[in-house]
């Protein structure tokens, strides 16, 4: 299993979303089992790619603000 994990209600919230796809979109209905496997294959098999982009989403706008930090330099006389 993976080291993302969720809150029990946020995992019923998404096992309804998935529930909610499968209907609209497939127009086949789905148990809670099943969307909860679901759920469980991307958090371990596609959650770390997202991750990973999170990661380096939040590396590229530190580096941005570390850099507006010179932009506060006083002038040297």
């Amino acid at each position: 299993m993976s080291d993302i994990r969720l809150k029990n209600e946020e995992r019923k919230i998404i096992v309804e979303s998935i529930k909610e796809f499968y209907l609209k979109e497939r127009d086949e209905e789905i148990s809670d089992l099943s969307a909860g496997f679901l759920l469980d294959f991307i958090i371990e098999r596609i959650g770390p790619y997202l991750y990973n982009q999170g990661i380096r989403d939040a590396h590229r706008f530190m580096n941005e603000k570390v850099e507006d930090l010179f932009g506060l330099e006083k002038r040297v006389r």
